[in-house]
Formats: structure tokens, sequence, C-alpha cells
């Protein structure tokens, strides 16, 4: 059966197949379980959690516990919450028509069982794709109980249905997930009285609207993210909610520099073509923001910093490209600091450093570029390099300065090659990008000078 218009359409023909209805956390634990036996992926895309909360997330999900991810911004989370609907079937049967997408063999609202009943095997059946079987909200300040649970419909009432009736009820998201996944970003943004509208439907799987109870077995997975710092001082979970929850499990920003790379890599809509070890600064100068004590380490420094670095820098050269008529524009050294000028709002600074915050990331920055530098070009002798600024004309670089321009400032030097070698330059663009970090990194070893030319020039000397 490889596309929906092939499988069963009415209630007799599902039974007749065999098919066999699973509630949806046991379809996600079999699911997991399989892609594990199996040795795939359960989770594309996911960089930097392999040892730390994917374990923790696959225990929870096997364990069939409601799961809320706490940490700070952009370590990931929603991200992951996504990757979830993964984990359910690729197509699953629902009564055709019925408002919460119910399975044909357990109809729960009052409509659905009665044209079960009418219609018995001739029930029709369509069929909906995983992707629909997910739903996500953003916890804002605004939202209600309605959009959550739901209310009642005065259009139902005013044709004739009582208060009492189940069918005058217009139901919230929360209901309409129902054989699904359930996803709350910010869950502590949720008013503390609107929180207190999911514990039944957490514990005892049902729903009370104006004051009606509906006992509609819902068959959802719930799962949250919360900032730390939301969750202690400008919102929280409630304690009887936070119960409810089955696993609470810390996300964290990548712990090792490849990880950090590989986020930026994958996330980053490069318009040129932008060096490995430009990138590698980037991820460097993102990781030393969140060491510095300059830093509010509350708030974070999101791995969007670096992804927006990283497009900052490739724009720069789109830039460059445009107003010196290249072509094929690679981004170089020299466009670093479009990073600093442009993503400074990203980075929330101590109340000591006010004033100092532009001094704060230049310094930082330079930190990364020399350590890159020093790690890439590790054991090549740049004395001739030296030599050569030392004795002919300054070497100029700037958002005015071709790759070929920066290139022909320089005499032919063995070691030049070997630079370019060693950090793969094969091209007149990537070339410049190489030669440029070797004469920064020469600078930061207070090797060579530097100076600031005309329209942000740097004139090496």
């Amino acid at each position: 059966m490889t596309s929906p218009t092939q499988r069963p359409s009415t209630l007799g023909e599902l039974r007749a197949s065999g098919h066999v209805h699973r509630p949806v956390k046991d379809e996600i634990r079999q699911n997991l379980v399989a892609a594990l036996r199996d040795g795939v992926d359960p989770w594309p895309g996911i960089v930097g959690f392999d040892e730390t909360v994917v374990p923790q997330l696959e225990r929870a999900l096997l364990a069939g516990h409601d799961v809320v991810l706490l940490g700070e911004r952009g370590q990931g989370k929603t991200r992951l919450l996504r990757t979830l609907s993964l984990l359910l079937d690729e197509w699953t049967p629902v009564i055709a028509g019925s408002e919460l997408g119910e399975h044909p063999y357990e109809p729960i609202t009052p409509a659905s069982i009665r044209r079960a009943a009418e219609l018995g095997d001739d029930l029709p059946v369509a069929w909906r794709h995983r992707s629909e079987r997910y739903a996500e909200k953003l916890a804002t300040p605004d939202t209600s109980v309605a959009d959550l649970v739901g209310d009642v419909d005065p259009v139902k009432v005013a044709e004739g249905r009582s208060l009492g009736d189940p069918e005058t009820i217009h139901f919230g998201l929360v209901p309409r997930a129902h054989r699904g996944i359930v996803a709350i970003n910010e869950l502590p943004d949720l008013a503390e009285r609107i929180q207190v509208s999911l514990l039944n439907v957490m514990e005892e799987r049902d729903i009370q609207v104006r004051g009606y109870t509906l006992r509609l077995p819902l068959d959802v997975l719930l799962v949250a993210s919360a900032n730390p710092e939301d969750y202690t001082n400008r919102g929280r979970i409630i304690t009887p909610l936070k119960d409810r929850f089955g696993a609470e499990i810390r996300t964290h920003y990548p712990t090792e520099l490849d990880d950090e790379v590989a986020v930026i890599e994958q996330e980053a809509d490069l318009q040129a073509r932008v060096p490995d070890f430009l990138v590698e600064i980037l991820a460097r100068f993102t990781r030393l923001l969140r060491e510095s004590t300059s830093v509010d380490q509350r708030s974070g420094v999101s791995a969007r910093f670096a992804v927006a670095g990283a497009e900052t820098v490739a724009a720069a050269a789109v830039h460059r490209g445009a107003v010196l008529g290249e072509d094929d524009p690679v981004a170089r050294p020299i466009d670093l600091g479009t990073v600093v000028e442009v993503l400074r709002g990203k980075v929330e600074f101590e109340s000591g450093e006010e004033g100092r915050e532009f001094e704060v990331l230049d310094h930082l920055l330079r930190r990364a570029t020399a350590e890159t530098a020093r790690t890439r070009l590790a054991g090549i002798d740049l004395a001739p390099l030296v030599a050569a600024v030392e004795q002919g004309e300054p070497v100029i670089t700037g958002e005015r300065v071709t790759a070929k321009a920066l290139l022909d400032a320089l005499p032919e030097l063995p070691v030049l090659d070997t630079v370019a070698e060693r950090l793969g330059a094969s091209d007149s663009g990537t070339r410049a990008a190489a030669v440029e970090l070797a004469l920064e990194g020469l600078y930061l070893a207070r090797r060579i000078a530097k100076d600031a030319g005309p329209r942000g020039a740097a004139v090496y000397s």
C-alpha cells in the first residue's frame, strides 16, 4: 500500500485488511524501537545531543511520558520537538469528515459515535499524513482556554441546541490534535489560570468547557519547551502541571566545536561562498561569548547568532562582488567585522558593561580569529611572508579590494602555496581569503602591523 488511494476506504475494508489500532504513545514507542533496532537515525538534523539529550528523550518516549524541554534560547528545542512527528506512522486512518480525526475503531465525539452506529461497516475512512498530526502553539500572554481546549459555539446554540449539549462545543487546539502530538513553546508564558486547563488533559484525558465536562478519551502526546529564566522569574510552570509531565529534559548548546560548526553549515542560507575556516571563527566567537563574564549567560547566546553571522559575512561578500564586479564572490576575514556591527543586538550584556559592548565583541572576535589561525596554520613557517610584508609595499585589503588585487600586492611565495593548500584554497577567491587569514594571524601574533585605511580598509605593513 504505497498511497492513500490504494488503502481501505470503509470501516469494513479496514477491518478486513487486518489493521490494528495503536494509541499514539504506543505508536511512537514501537516506531522508535524499530528505528533503533534497524540502525536508522530517528532525529535527522539534530546536532550535538547524541550523548546527552537524545538518550533521555528516547527513554521518556519509550516510557510513554509527556515531556518538557528546558533550556536557553537557540538550543534547538523547537527543532527537536518538530522531529517527533517522524516517529508517527506515515499514514493513519480517520473517520472521514470527523472533527477530531478519530480512529474508525474508536469514535469519541457524539456525532462520530452516531455515524458509526448508523453506517456500520460502511463508515467512510480517510487517511491522514503524519505531518497533519503535529500541532504547535506558541504560548503568548493572550492565549485563552478557548484556544487550547475549546469554548461554547454561539452559532450552534442559536441553531437551537442547549448549552449542555456536547455538540455546541467548538474544540480548541488540544482536542483537535487527538491521536497526535501537541507542542507548546515557551510554556511558562501561559497565564497560570490557562495552565490549569491542561491538568485534566494530561492526567484524566478529558476536557472541561464552561463548566461542562466532556468525557473525551483524548489520545495525545503533550510536549513543551521552556526557558530556565522564564521558569524561575518572569513566569513559571505551575506545580500540578510540572508534576504531570513524566520527564523534564535539559537541553544545552553544542559542547564540541565541530558540532557548533555543523549547526552553522546546516542552518545558514549563504548567498556566497564562505570558507570553512571563517565558519570555524564564527563558531569559536559564539563559544567565547558563552564563556564571557561580560555577557548575561542567563539569557544565553543563541545558535541563531552564529547562523546569522555566517549569513552576514556571506552578504558582505555579495556586496563587495556587486560593487567591484566579482562574478563569484568569496567571504574573507575582513568581512567578519560586519558581524560585530550588525549582530550586536542579539547579545545581552551584564549591566556593568554598558558602553563597552563593541569593545567586548571586537576583542572576542580577535581571539576567535587568532585561535583559528594558530590551529589551522600550525607548523607552517610564515617568516617569508613576514619578510615580504616588511620589505615590500603595504598590503591593503577591505570591502573595496578585490581578491585579485590582494593577491597581486604580494610576491609569489612558496609559503602562500602552502597556506592555500592547508586551507583548501583552489581559486583566487578562496586563496585571497586564505592569505588574508595568514596576514591577520600574523598581526594578532604581533609579527606585523595593521592600520586602518579609508572606507574600512585594513593596511598590513
